[in-house]
């Protein structure tokens, strides 16, 4: 097995080992039912991980979506991460980011015919998708980001984990990126290996499943991030077609991990400028003056590529610079599974629904 090498903070590992006893404490009495988990009577997955930042939720959330919802009425349920409002709110076409966070935008706008909502409280958010009228209340509900959230047992959870910093190679907050210990792990019945950039042959995945500790009744999956053609955030106001080979990009991200966005674009671009921010990160004024500054700077043909996560920002800003909205491009990210493996996957989860369906007639 590859070698990892991770950042850490040991001067603070003893706080990493005071949050670590009082993590385990809590999901103990989760376990031994002193705290309340409700099951609800449908089929509820969960898409979550044991770290902060980002392991790629929001395009394994719209694999589901495009795996169920042709088959049956889907909503996705989130707490709305940095979004501006409190509570539980039902989502629309004509929301935005701001009323109900980036990543819940960005599931909307791709799919307006599913149900998405926001609440910090998923066991009150499942109350209120299931007190939707008849024709639109959902059959299958998938939470994003919601593996610590124990309040809610969900009838299927899969964790993702970072193929260059996976959990078991990981230490607690703040020493390391852990939300909990380790041993969560054996809550998942699905474990994805994320943003895997190299083959994976048996002996490496045997070697895979033994790292992690998982037992033979949970599944090993490894994906990849597949980045598609652009897309521009103002069609109707798009530029002719440019060479990307020929263009300057100035790449604008406000991500956890911007490294892979960023040698995609240096492999498609002549010559790329890079504008890092912090994940979810709120774009003022000035520091879209100061990117259109270097923009008039460049010579020759000039284009501005965002994520599709901070598209859902920029693209209702008030201080977007009216020269962007010929050349401001989008670049989409979808999940594949490696060695053919999405076939299983898919099974897999259609089985579940369906047995999930049939446990509750």
């Amino acid at each position: 097995m590859r070698a990892f090498t991770i950042k850490r903070f040991r001067i603070l590992a003893p706080l990493a080992w005071l949050y670590g006893a009082v993590t385990s404490l809590r999901n103990r009495l989760f376990d031994w039912g002193w705290l309340p988990s409700e099951r609800f009577p449908l089929p509820v997955i969960c898409v979550g991980n044991l770290s902060v930042g980002g392991t790629g939720k929001t395009p394994h959330t719209e694999y589901l979506v495009r795996l169920l919802s042709p088959r049956h009425r889907v909503a996705v349920l989130s707490r709305g991460y940095k979004r501006e409002t409190k509570g539980y709110r039902l989502a629309t076409t004509k929301s935005s980011s701001s009323e109900i966070g980036d990543e819940p935008y960005q599931i909307k706008r791709k799919f307006p015919e599913i149900t998405v909502a926001v609440d910090s409280d998923r066991r009150r958010g499942i109350a209120n998708l299931l007190a939707l009228p008849e024709r639109e209340r959902p059959k299958v509900i998938l939470l994003d980001d919601a593996f610590q959230h124990r309040y809610v047992r969900p009838s299927l959870n899969i964790v993702l984990t970072d193929y260059h910093r996976p959990y078991f190679v990981d230490a607690l907050m703040p020493d390391g990126r852990l939300r909990e210990t380790r041993g969560g792990i054996r809550r998942a019945d699905i474990v994805i290996v994320t943003k895997t950039d190299e083959p994976i042959d048996r002996p490496i995945y045997e070697e895979w499943r033994k790292a992690s500790s998982l037992e033979p009744g949970q599944h090993l999956f490894f994906s990849e991030l597949v980045y598609d053609h652009l897309e521009p955030l103002f069609p109707d106001e798009a530029s002719e077609t440019i060479d990307t080979a020929q263009a300057t990009v100035l790449l604008i991200s406000g991500i956890a991990n911007p490294a892979p966005l960023l040698a995609e674009v240096r492999r498609r671009a002549r010559q790329v400028i890079h504008f890092p921010f912090a994940d979810h990160h709120s774009f003022n004024a000035d520091e879209l003056a100061r990117i259109e500054t270097k923009r008039q700077e460049q010579s020759g043909p000039t284009l501005i590529i965002v994520t599709e996560k901070d598209a859902a920002r920029l693209r209702q800003h008030p201080g977007l610079p009216n020269a962007w909205r010929a050349i401001l491009y989008q670049l989409p990210i979808r999940t594949c599974f490696l060695n053919g493996e999405g076939e299983r996957f898919d099974l897999l989860i259609q089985r579940h629904i369906e047995q999930s369906f049939n446990s509750n007639i």
